[in-house]
This record gives structure tokens, sequence and C-alpha cells, in this order.
């Protein structure tokens, strides 16, 4: 019988038998130890160890150190008390702690308000001139070089609410103040946060302009073909491209402004009247403020529930921006 005529079924099963692979079950094949030491897996563990031993040590074992402390009564010294719950309850019925949460919010807002356009404006003039962009961009950083404490000491001879005050004789000359500013109720938080906007905006100033170099020239070069300006490139052409690093800045900036502490330390002291009181000053006051010795477990038990707060809110804001980078 020739092949034209042969049953369709027979040729099939040939070329099935001729063709034929073993069968596989679906399941991932095991893998032979001394094939993952071969290709460097072993090595790969033994230089990652030691990096992993110091984050372990110097970030893991704090917190799980923190979380435990916050169900005790201990003064670090002799043998720790479990209390349970007694230290957040502590907390929450402490009268001080709702003013905590209010200034710490009201700072927030304000160095939203104040310190989150001031390093994008500031990028964007930097990038816009054409010489000299090296100069500009070294002092718009070099608050970021000034010791803290210095910045504080400076800024607080700045604020001396005195007539002979350097804000109050600049002032002076326009016919205004004098001021007390620091002892001022009302004008004590803004200040911080204008001395806190001044001293912390020129690291995101760096930031921005190297997102805004990153910008294809091409798109400007056909915004200004069609008779853009510099702030209707930056609105539709720059503002575009760095819409991830401003989702970025922006949740870093809430987390970083929520846990202020130094300026109400050293500027009020959280005066006049609480009226600078916030969550971390209070922290420290429960476990330094004392001569007596601290309430550490207090002061771990507000900390739990802030780091808490502050990781539930970062989670729900790349959740719903999560698209907003790509779109």
């Amino acid at each position: 019988m020739s092949a034209l005529g042969a049953p369709r079924g027979t040729g099939d099963a040939t070329g099935a038998r001729g063709n034929h692979r073993p069968a596989t079950s679906g399941r991932p094949r095991r893998r032979d130890p001394m094939t993952w030491v071969q290709r460097g897996g072993l090595s790969s563990i033994v230089f990652a160890l030691p990096l992993l031993v110091i984050f372990g040590v110097f970030s893991w074992w704090p917190i799980v150190r923190s979380v435990v402390m916050s169900f005790q009564k201990t003064n670090l010294v002799g043998t720790p008390k479990w209390v349970g719950w007694h230290n957040f309850q502590y907390v929450l019925t402490d009268p001080d702690l709702p003013t905590a949460i209010r200034n710490t919010l009201y700072f927030a807002l304000l160095a939203l308000v104040i310190g989150f356009p001031v390093p994008l404006v500031t990028a964007v003039l930097i990038s816009s001139v054409r010489k000299r962009k090296g100069l500009y961009s070294a002092l718009a950083y070099l608050p970021v070089v000034v010791p803290p404490v210095v910045a504080v000491l400076l800024w607080k001879f700045f604020y001396d609410g005195s007539a002979d005050g350097v804000f109050n004789t600049i002032l002076d000359w326009v016919g205004l103040g004098p001021y007390t500013w620091l002892s001022s109720p009302s004008l004590a938080m803004p200040s911080l946060v204008v001395e806190a906007t001044w001293a912390a905006a020129g690291g995101t100033v760096i930031i921005y302009l190297a997102a805004l170099i990153s910008v294809p020239d091409e798109l400007y070069d056909a915004a200004e073909v069609d008779g853009a300006g510099v702030w209707r490139k930056v609105w539709h052409v720059a503002m575009p491209q760095l819409r991830g690093v401003l989702l970025i800045t922006f949740i870093l900036q809430i987390i970083g402004t929520v846990q202020v502490f130094l300026e109400p330390y050293l500027f009020t002291g959280g005066g006049p009247a609480n009226a600078t009181l916030t969550i971390l000053l209070m922290i420290y006051n429960y476990g330094f403020g004392s001569s007596l010795g601290g309430n550490y477990g207090a002061a771990t038990a507000l900390s739990v529930m802030l780091a808490a707060f502050l990781a539930i809110l970062s989670l729900v804001y790349f959740k719903l921006t999560s698209g907003w980078s790509k779109s």
C-alpha cells in the first residue's frame, strides 16, 4: 500500500513515536545541593551574611525590643515587669496626647504648605538658568551641610523677640513688629516650620534637579516651538515627568514632619503653653524628662503606635497612588 493510501491514524502514530519526548509531571526539578554550591549560592550567602547580621542587630532587633518593652515596666536596669496593655492605656488617657497630636498635624500641614513647594520652585528656577547652575545648586544645598543644632541656635538668635532682634529689625524698616516669635502661641509653630524648611529643602532641591535634567530636551524644544513660556513648560512638560518623584518626596515629607523633634526641643521645649508639644517630644519626656527615672514603657508604647500609624498611612498612600506615576 502506498503512503498516500496509508491510514491517517497510522501516519500520526508513527510521527508521534518519532518525536516522542519523555513526559514531565509539571513539578519543578529538585536542585542538587552541589549544583547550587557550584553556581555560587553558598558564596552569595557568605558575602551577604555580615550585612544581614549588621542590619538585624542595628535595625530589626531594636524594633523587636521596643515592641517587647511597650508591654513592660522597666528602667533598663532592673528586672522588667510585664504589665500587658497598661502602657498603652496610660498613653491614650494622657491629657497632653490630644494636644501633641494636634500640634504635630499642624506642623505637618504647615510644612506641606510652606515646605513642599519651595524646593520645587527653587529647582525649577535653577534649572532654567543657563550659567552657574553648579553654584546655585551648592548654595541651595548649603543649609543641609550646617549641623542641625548649630542651625537651630543660629535661628534662635534671629528669632530674638526684642526690638533689636534680627528679624524684628528688618521688619521695623517697613513699619512692622516687633514680634515675640518663639514666645507667642500663634507664631511659635510657624517659626519652627520656616527654620525646618530652610534646613531641609536643599536635599529635595537636588533630587528635583536630577529629575529635571533627565527630562528630554526635545520635549522642551517642542513646547518652545508652540510658544510656551517657562512656567507653561514646567507645568506641561516637567511636572508630568516628575510625577513619580513628587509622590515619593510627598510621603517622605509627611513621615519626616510627623516625627519632628529637634526644633520643638531646642527652640521652645514644647512651649509656650504646650503650643509646640509634638508626639516625639512627648516620647522624649516620657523616657528622659524626669530625673526620678523615665517611663520607658510608655515611651515605647507611644513609639510603637506612631510607627504603626505611619506604616498604615504609607501602605494606604502607595495603594491609592500606585497608578498615578504611570498614567
